[in-house]
């Protein structure tokens, strides 16, 4: 008997037609549904991790006096007026922001409404971006208070000790084009153009224009009136820069003097000033003076020059340091810009001693070495000039580059490429609120490291 082959009897595998692709409307998906309610028992606290910036940020605050945000309050307890937002929660805001690079007040209110940790430092608190602009702006005072208690914690906390300063300029481009830089005729001719539309404006309250409403009517009439007063400042700034034209047309070389050009001064902020950039190019801009401490990176000093050199500003931002902490730096670390004979004399007399590179010869054929002591040199020169032909001092003034270089990088991380605000008190208001953001976070490293 022949034996059948196994499996022999069942049916024959047939291959199925292949199907066509499933559209998308055929397709049986769970599809979002966001109208459905949902119930999530949750507080903000709970939605924010442990570790996270602002939680540090605020604690930190909750330990500094801020008694002068609050001194322009009219609302107090007893006594009817609605309640202010707390200055606290929006100096909290800024912080943050800032340590994000977010420089905008519009932005900064939409985070509020959109992310977690500015939801979480809200806390409910009413924030718009007027709230935040003026906070930033309007406090120029209370912010340098609160960066000096800053710097007396971080000392009686051993943090600081001042032992080595170095002083850095950086240049920020300004809220101003080159096209707003006039001259006299300029100015004078946008003079009569501003109070033309001043005069024409406040002859419209009663009868506005047919398409703005009255709100957007007083908002065109208050930049009016501001463009106004920026044009008669810029006005008022200009003999002063004649001045200087002047003086540098007759103590410039012929080569030099030859490309001085005529004064102007910018309609949209008449404070700034075109400055060399890095980058090679000239730009509106303010001259950021920063000193730091080379140990802990920690900013004890910030000023704001509307001069493109940093000749002359040694001696004030040390005295700056000073006033603030109580003491001169032991050892204070510029660069070659910075150089100017009577500011060292001052500072190696108050007890610092100034490390900066010595300048070499104006030509190659005077016979005299940077190091030669000049007629006129104080015995303090004197002695700068000896120290830094030293081994010891050149391994010293490497670390002015190390410390101001970095400490300029973290800067520029916070969002100062380009001032929103105009005006040296302005730009001075937001580079303290920087300095501010910049020690706490040095704070709550040098704490955890410690």
């Amino acid at each position: 008997m022949q034996e059948q082959p196994l499996f022999s009897d069942l049916p024959p595998i047939v291959v199925p037609p292949p199907r066509e692709p499933t559209r998308r409307s055929q397709a049986r998906v769970v599809r979002a549904e966001r109208r459905q309610m949902e119930m999530l028992p949750t507080t903000l606290d709970e939605q924010l991790a442990e570790d996270h910036p602002a939680r540090a940020i605020w604690s930190y605050l909750e330990r500094v006096d801020l008694d002068e945000f609050y001194a322009s309050i009219d609302a107090v307890e007893g006594e009817p007026g609605r309640p202010a937002s707390d200055p606290q929660v929006l100096l909290a805001v800024w912080l943050l922001a800032t340590a994000q690079g977010v420089g905008s007040a519009r932005h900064v209110a939409r985070l509020c409404e959109e992310h977690i940790a500015y939801r979480w430092l809200r806390a409910g608190v009413p924030i718009n971006y007027h709230l935040l602009a003026d906070v930033r702006v309007r406090h120029r005072r209370a912010l340098n208070a609160l960066l000096t208690q800053i710097l007396a914690a971080l000392m009686t906390a051993g943090l600081v000790g001042l032992r080595r300063v170095a002083q850095d300029g950086l240049r920020v481009r300004a809220n101003a084009g080159a096209a707003s830089f006039r001259g006299q005729v300029g100015l004078t001719q946008a003079l009569a153009e501003a109070r033309t539309q001043v005069d024409r404006l406040a002859q419209q309250v009663d009868l506005p224009e047919r398409d703005q409403s009255r709100r957007q009517h007083k908002a065109r009439e208050r930049a009016a009136r501001q463009r106004l007063q920026r044009v008669e400042q810029a006005l008022a700034v200009l003999p002063e820069l004649t001045e200087v034209k002047l003086r540098q047309r007759r103590t410039l070389d012929q080569p030099r003097r030859a490309r001085v050009t005529e004064p102007r001064v910018s309609t949209t902020d008449p404070e700034a000033r075109v400055m060399h950039m890095p980058d090679g190019g000239f730009r509106p801009a303010y001259n950021v003076q920063l000193a730091t401490d080379a140990d802990s990176q920690v900013i004890v000093g910030v000023s704001i020059s509307t001069r493109g050199t940093d000749q002359g500003e040694a001696l004030p931002m040390a005295e700056q340091v000073a006033s603030r902490t109580g003491y001169y730096p032991t050892e204070y670390l510029v660069d070659g810009g910075y150089v100017k004979r009577d500011d060292f004399t001052a500072l190696e007399r108050r007890g610092s001693s100034v490390y900066a590179p010595l300048r070499p010869p104006r030509t190659l054929t005077s016979g005299r070495e940077a190091a030669t002591p000049r007629a006129d040199d104080s015995a303090e020169v004197i002695a700068w000039r000896a120290r830094m032909e030293s081994a010891a001092a050149k391994t010293i003034y490497r670390q002015r580059g190390a410390t101001a270089e970095c400490v300029n990088a973290h800067v520029r991380r916070h969002g100062v490429v380009q001032f929103g605000v105009r005006g040296v008190e302005n730009v001075l208001s937001v580079m303290l609120l920087v300095a501010i953001t910049h020690n706490l976070l040095r704070w709550i490293a040098l704490t955890r490291l410690s």
